[in-house]
């Protein structure tokens, strides 16, 4: 049946956005209307007239609710094949309307456990029944019945009612997929849900995953791979699934592995911040009472590799620090921040050296330094998938210990600190210097904990006396800390728990560089 005529319709939905006008619509093409409960009285008191389905069915609802929709004159209606003359005789044998559209979406079960004041109780009176039954019964028959799940697809559906007097079966199989999707990650987020309640394992013995495709990417890390962007459904806050492009061309595979990697950095800190990515690893990172200079004391750390840069900025990006991005022989391919300033966008976006290349991204205020959105992060291996909770915790900096004769000095803790944030997202084995909460030089992926000491401490060059040192993990050897002593490096920070700590402090106070232990390691591989 290429074009279903919509006669008449069952309309429930729990969510009410943009529901009254489209019953209008339907009402108006002459769709008779069936429906049950508060859809029926928020259609009512907008004047749009509708049937109990009580009245039709001969059988109240009952059971608190619980029971409203699950009779053979509902799913005998929608469920009955229009091509069979077996099937029409049913239906008339029975007094059963045939229903050409279902109208349906379903109880906000996933907001209400997510609220957390929500009982076991309330989640289990929030699994809707009747619902699920007649998206599927719907979705099953959509040779002839057209099912509507969500607000979002109201326009769309009204308007090919309109033009062309039905729906067609191309848009009723895409409706039917969508439905079943739904339906589908509708129980998993019960068993989900259920599965937590009565276990007390941090992670279920199933892992089913749920993710939308957001977009389809040019290609994937490399031209000859295939790649698209998922999205987790109902993530909010400044994520990079949230975030929205407002201008430059299409975002690459790799723009957002870095883009990710940007945000999650500069999220780390409260204060102005900017951060410079390159191949997934910060090149620069700087703070500063004003956006532009932390800027410029990012790109300062490394111009040679922010060269077709990603960065980000955790503040509206204001017209001085677009001024100073644009500076003509810099090149960056994006820039995510929480929004940028009209004066910003006009100089970014007309700049002819720039409105061509680079790409905006707004992602909102971002709340809270070091917060990321919560969940697992998830690894591909063959065969299998590797879980684990997020790198995302506030180290507890009471626990940290001083074990060298010589105590940082302030300015040395706070540059410290600020080492210790940034090291945390470098790949291992991460090396990082800093002075002034600037970056002054990172060694980064290295086989080795020496090896990235020293590209570090040659990055760096001079800016690396009177500078203090992050690493991701322990020093095996004394071999690390005494590079970094003899390039002029006054401080460590780094976690401790090699069998030859004794060595490292040994070498620092030989030194007279401070150190100080963490007892949390930070790998990033």
């Amino acid at each position: 049946m290429e074009l279903t005529t919509i006669r008449s319709a069952i309309v429930s939905a729990s969510e009410k956005m943009g529901l009254t006008s489209f019953a209008r619509g339907l009402a108006e093409a002459g769709v008779e209307i069936f429906s049950t409960g508060g859809t029926r009285r928020a259609l009512v008191d907008a004047g749009i007239q509708a049937i109990e389905v009580a009245e039709y069915t001969g059988f109240p609802e009952m059971l608190d609710g619980r029971v409203k929709t699950l009779h053979p004159k509902v799913h005998g209606g929608i469920l009955a094949r229009r091509d069979r003359p077996e099937h029409m005789r049913a239906l008339e044998a029975h007094a059963i309307r045939p229903f050409d559209m279902v109208v349906v979406n379903l109880y906000p079960f996933e907001q209400t456990v997510a609220r957390p004041d929500c009982s076991f109780e309330e989640a289990i009176e929030n699994i809707d029944i009747g619902g699920p039954s007649m998206i599927r019964s719907a979705s099953k028959n959509h040779d002839a019945v057209a099912v509507v799940t969500d607000p979002s697809q109201y326009a769309s559906v009204l308007d090919e009612l309109r033009q062309r007097g039905g729906i067609s079966l191309v848009t009723r199989r895409q409706l039917a997929l969508e439905a079943f999707r739904l339906t589908a990650h509708y129980d998993r987020a019960i068993a989900n849900y259920l599965a937590r309640h009565e276990s007390a394992e941090q992670f279920a013995s199933e892992l089913v995953l749920d993710f939308q495709r957001k977009q389809v990417l040019r290609y994937g890390e490399n031209p000859h791979q295939q790649a698209a962007f998922y999205v987790e459904r109902g993530v909010t806050g400044a994520t990079l699934a949230t975030a929205r492009q407002v201008h430059g061309k299409e975002l690459s595979y790799n723009n957002l592995l870095d883009l990710e990697s940007a945000l999650a950095l500069v999220t780390e800190f409260t204060e102005p911040a900017a951060v410079v990515i390159k191949h997934n690893n910060p090149c620069g990172v700087a703070t500063h009472e004003q956006l532009a200079a932390a800027f410029l004391r990012a790109y300062e750390g490394d111009p040679i590799s922010a060269f077709g840069c990603v960065m980000a900025l955790n503040r509206t990006v204001d017209e001085a620090t677009a001024d100073a991005i644009a500076e003509p022989g810099r090149f960056v391919e994006a820039i995510i921040a929480p929004s940028f300033s009209e004066a910003a966008f006009q100089l970014l976006t007309t700049r002819p050296s720039w409105k061509a290349n680079v790409r905006l991204i707004e992602v909102g205020e971002i709340a809270n330094a070091g917060e990321l959105p919560g969940g697992w992060d998830y690894r591909r291996v063959s065969g299998g998938l590797l879980v684990q909770t997020r790198d995302s915790a506030a180290d507890p900096q009471n626990e940290w210990k001083v074990v060298t004769r010589r105590q940082p000095t302030d300015k040395e803790l706070d540059d410290l600190r600020f080492a210790w944030k940034v090291v945390k997202h470098v790949k291992s084995n991460a090396i990082v210097l800093a002075r002034d909460r600037m970056v002054v030089g990172v060694g980064a992926g290295q086989m080795n904990r020496v090896e990235s000491v020293d590209i570090a401490t040659r990055k760096a060059g001079d800016k690396a006396r009177g500078s203090v040192l992050g690493g991701d993990a322990f020093f095996p050897f004394r071999d690390g800390p005494d590079l970094a002593a003899k390039a002029g490096v006054t401080a460590m920070i780094q976690p401790g728990g090699s069998k030859r700590d004794e060595e490292s402090i040994r070498a620092c106070d030989e030194n007279n560089m401070a150190m100080l232990l963490t007892g949390r390691r930070h790998f990033r591989h």
